[in-house]
């Protein structure tokens, strides 16, 4: 959707956390925000004490769910269909914005078309959500004020990813609610400051400030910011560097502050693609799974220990101060590469972090205003284009970067593999409140762990009966990328035929299970569906660390 591809690529939140405590509408989709996000849910419950209505669409029973007027348990993946029937209720009753549409869009006719055929009817038979359900979330979105989405990776982790997201960016531009105060299209952060490090240009086809490399003019603008040659060529994603690590094209690679060990779908495949490298250096604060396989390993100072800016997920960027000394031999992130490039023939001229992020804002015009003095005491979000502009707290309100939002036509695909007679149950993958991420900083928590000490894997109720399966007995989940023995959680959380494991634990490694078959567009996996079988793991011994097994079949497409 080019029209707003420089916020959607970013995943930066069209509006701001404090405007959630406004909107009379809230449609979280593919969040588990009070796990996830808890300070953003704090104001999504502060908005619903101010008489907001919640809507939740989630194959679980989510903790927001005690909050909202409505919730869709969709069965996994099935996402485009039960926005597309929305949208359908939508224009069959009338609740668009015409105006909206006509002065700031293009594309709708072709749109409009393609949504006569997600009838109610026929997404209850796809998504599992009962058509009153979901021609009253329309109604409830539709009439709204000041509706706003919000979502994470249950939409982003697919085969059809990118489809989702452009489905929830139609759905806003039909009724109107973007570039309005309280409104828009926001998706939430997974990780501290991974908002700034795509800012940062920490996209392979992309400058700073999603300026694209292939793009003469920019190339040429960065060549003489930078004083050298530059290639016009995109690099390859994280996810597309295992693969040609494996076939031996890719020889060496930096992983910075990253865990893919434990965060890779099909865990077995990454291990193997790390371990045929000829070079693997890890910059990290711990020792971490990935670290532990490297031939070179630079301690890294964690966030307490540097100086620079932290950018968040309504694009606000702010300051962070070195409160203690970074311990033995680690070093700030950009000293080790500044003396890397050193010593590779390099010399960098900036030093600072405050002299570095000069320059960045000499290169990208949407933070040009922006000053280690303006941001000295509260932050300020982006666009800030010159040094009397106040920050942008929501995006569009002037109109879209190409002039006029497009619309696309988005329809329905099935994920990449589904149950069958050998893998009957699908397999969906989270966070839960007390672990975070690959568990390598929360883990070493003591407090943390005792509240939450090891994996375990949700099974509905009626799933658990008919496999004759006890709460918290041990069971061996596998797929066909691998197994693992996980304790079992009997809970109604999940839906018949789902079953949800938290992917913290390195002892139970979701990821081993998890199909590393990618979003063809943004080459993001589809970590949130896969088929596992799950049985009885009495007599086999429960062993600390991974429990891995030989790749032995082949994933079935669809």
């Amino acid at each position: 959707m080019a029209g707003l591809a420089t916020v959607f690529g970013s995943g930066a939140m069209t509006n701001s956390i404090p405007e959630i405590e406004n909107n009379d509408v809230i449609f979280v989709i593919g969040s588990n925000t009070t796990e996830t996000h808890p300070i953003i849910a704090l104001r999504m419950k502060k908005a619903f004490r101010k008489g907001a209505k919640i809507i939740v669409a989630d194959p679980r029973k989510i903790n927001l769910v005690r909050f909202s007027e409505l919730w869709m348990q969709q069965r996994p993946g099935t996402d485009v269909a039960l926005l597309n029937a929305i949208m359908h209720v939508i224009l069959k009753e009338k609740l668009i914005d015409k105006k909206f549409i006509e002065e700031n869009t293009e594309g709708f006719e072709a749109f409009r078309k393609s949504l006569a055929e997600y009838s109610p009817e026929k997404a209850e038979k796809i998504t599992g959500v009962p058509k009153k359900d979901i021609i009253a979330a329309a109604r409830l979105y539709g009439k709204a004020n000041n509706p706003a989405i919000y979502y994470t990776m249950g939409i982003t982790q697919h085969s059809h990813g990118t489809q989702n997201v452009f489905a929830i960016a139609n759905l806003a531009l039909m009724t109107g609610n973007l570039g309005r105060e309280s409104t828009g299209v926001n998706p939430l952060r997974g990780q501290n400051n991974v908002q700034g490090a795509t800012d940062m240009g920490c996209i392979p086809n992309q400058y700073p400030g999603y300026q694209k490399v292939d793009i003469k003019d920019i190339q040429e603008k960065f060549e003489t910011a930078w004083g050298v040659p530059l290639s016009d060529k995109p690099g390859l994603t994280a996810t597309e560097m295992i693969e040609e690590a494996i076939k031996g094209n890719l020889k060496s690679l930096y992983i910075m502050g990253e865990n893919p060990a434990v965060s890779d779908p099909d865990i077995n495949h990454t291990v193997e693609a790390l371990k045929k490298l000829d070079l693997l250096i890890v910059q990290d604060i711990f020792l971490t799974e990935t670290a532990q396989l490297a031939d070179v390993v630079l301690p890294a100072a964690c966030f307490a220990e540097k100086d620079g800016t932290f950018t968040n997920t309504e694009r606000r960027l702010q300051r962070v101060r070195q409160a203690v000394t970074p311990p033995g031999d680690a070093r700030e992130d950009h000293s080790v590469l500044l003396e890397l490039s050193r010593r590779m023939g390099h010399a960098m001229n900036n030093q600072s972090p405050e002299e570095i992020f000069r320059e960045i804002c000499s290169i990208w015009p949407a933070v040009a205003g922006i000053t280690y003095d303006r941001i000295d005491s509260w932050g300020i979000q982006w666009p800030c284009p010159t040094p009397d502009h106040p920050g942008t707290p929501y995006l569009f309100k002037q109109g879209f970067p190409r002039g006029k939002a497009l619309f696309s036509t988005v329809h329905y695909e099935q994920s990449r593999e589904l149950p069958d007679k050998k893998y009957p149950f699908v397999l969906t993958t989270g966070r839960q409140l007390f672990q975070y991420h690959t568990g390598s900083m929360t883990r070493r928590v003591s407090e943390l762990d005792q509240v939450a000490p090891h994996a375990y894997v949700e099974i509905n109720p009626d799933d658990a009966e008919k496999l004759k399966i006890k709460n918290e007995e041990m069971l061996k989940v596998s797929s066909r990328r691998g197994e693992i023995l996980i304790q079992a959680l009997i809970s109604e959380r999940p839906s018949k035929g789902v079953v949800f494991i938290p992917f913290h634990y390195k002892e139970a490694a979701a990821n081993i299970l998890t199909n590393p078959e990618l979003d063809p567009i943004c080459k993001i996996p589809e970590l949130k569906v896969c088929a596992v079988r799950i049985e009885s793991a009495k007599g086999e011994k429960y062993e600390k660390g991974v429990r891995r097994i030989k790749k032995t079949e082949k994933s079935t497409s669809v």
